[in-house]
């Protein structure tokens, strides 16, 4: 697979020449997190093995190269599969506007259904799509659409290689595909809601051709860890790591930072590169809020307000100290910086999902004049990042899963009544 990848950057590289052939890209969604990025990588390495057509099938990573280090686990799983990251094309260094015009495009999309709005305009070159989520395209005869409601759009490309080109499978692309099925499902934890009968059925399938992939466990493991390390990131990457801005009357975002708010307020310089990243992304407030674990792996939340203004900085703490819906339950702790606020969450069950509709309702109520519909969150400026479903209502919020006898039996009853329908 390395071979193939190579010769996609090759290509890319050479590609100036309008005489040059068609490229058929497979491009995951802007995320890009674990399973978009393999499911691109797999899909487009079995296009190339299999398809009848004169096309060069690429892989392409939707998000600028630069932006790969904010995802760890991505990194992580790469370098464990012996994939150098410098082998990967991302959406910067590939022209897909100018393919189009040209009318050198063809594009499958992996892990999403519909291109965002600001993609629109590549609608023309779609002709495949392969997805997990709800599904927001109608089929059409020149774009088959495969959408099941499993946990991993990499159970779906395991699916077809399988089906189609098992023998293009080795233990490196199996890994890949593996690892992936493993993160997006919970470790194949039924408590945890997100594993499907046929997520368990192609996990098996790979487990019996390739018996030495490393154990679930251990695998899934390594990759949460990976996931929450931020040990090779500066500020300006853990804010932007996992983030959501809201505009309204006032421009703010709410980062999740992988790190103890103790530690994170011991960096040096730390309020002039708060102030450096506020300016930057037209930012008047930051909501900071950081996420531990106890040995017990029992959540830590504590939270954090940073804002030059006094007035802004005030009135957005004194609203979530009264917030009622949820109650956070926050007890103010010393702060070393006088434009930072800080407290700890005696709420550990209150995620970012639950505090962003507060947020919003403190903007409404500031607006105070009939703009409630201005209230949005705003995408524009920063990229979506692939750890937001792990934080707005992840299953590991608290712990790994327990698995009792009971549950395990409430949810085969609950797979054998959608059986019955």
């Amino acid at each position: 697979m390395e071979e193939f990848l190579s010769s996609c950057r090759q290509a890319v590289q050479v590609s100036t020449d309008q005489a040059e052939p068609t490229f058929h890209v497979v491009l995951g969604n802007e995320a890009c997190d674990v399973d978009s990025m393999v499911s691109a990588l797999a899909y487009a390495y079995f296009l190339s093995k299999t398809a009848r057509s004169d096309a060069l099938a690429v892989p392409l990573l939707n998000i600028r190269q630069a932006d790969l280090v904010l995802r760890s686990d991505n990194v992580f799983l790469l370098r464990q599969t012996g994939f150098s990251p410098d082998l990967l094309l991302f959406r910067d260094q590939l022209d897909l506007r100018g393919l189009q015009q040209a009318g050198r495009l063809r594009l499958t999309l992996v892990d999403h259904n519909v291109l965002p709005s600001a993609d629109r305009d590549l609608e023309g070159a779609v002709v495949e799509v392969i997805d997990h989520h709800l599904q927001e395209r109608e089929p059409s005869p020149t774009c088959p659409v495969t959408v099941e409601m499993v946990g991993s759009c990499a159970t779906l490309v395991t699916e077809r290689i399988i089906q189609k080109a098992p023998e293009i499978l080795d233990q490196q692309l199996a890994q890949l595909l593996y690892a992936t099925i493993l993160l997006d499902c919970v470790n194949m934890a039924p408590a945890a809601g997100k594993v499907t009968p046929k997520d368990s059925q192609y996990a098996a399938a790979l487990e019996a051709r390739f018996p030495t992939l490393p154990p679930r466990g251990a695998l899934f493991q390594a990759l949460q860890n990976a996931k929450f390390d931020v040990s090779g990131l500066n500020t300006e990457q853990m804010l932007l790591k996992d983030m959501k801005a809201v505009s309204g009357s006032l421009n703010l975002a709410v980062s999740v930072l992988y790190i103890t708010l103790e530690e994170f307020l011991q960096k040096a310089e730390l309020e002039a590169e708060l102030s450096d990243f506020c300016q930057k992304f037209g930012l008047e407030l930051l909501l900071l809020m950081t996420i531990s674990f106890t040995e017990s792996k029992e959540p830590i939340r504590d939270l954090a307000v940073f804002s030059h203004s006094t007035t802004c900085r005030e009135q957005v703490s004194q609203y979530l100290e009264q917030a009622r819906n949820p109650a956070l339950n926050l007890c103010p702790i010393s702060s070393p910086h006088p434009h930072i606020t800080a407290y700890q969450q005696g709420n550990t069950l209150a995620s970012r999902k639950k505090i962003l509709p507060i947020i919003k309702d403190f903007l409404k109520e500031r607006d105070g004049d009939g703009r409630l519909g201005d209230v949005e969150e705003e995408e524009s400026q920063v990229p979506p990042t692939p750890m937001n479903s792990l934080v707005e209502g992840c299953p590991l919020d608290d712990g790994l899963p327990c698995i009792s006898a009971q549950a395990l039996e409430e949810r085969f009853r609950k797979m054998a009544d959608r059986g019955g329908d």
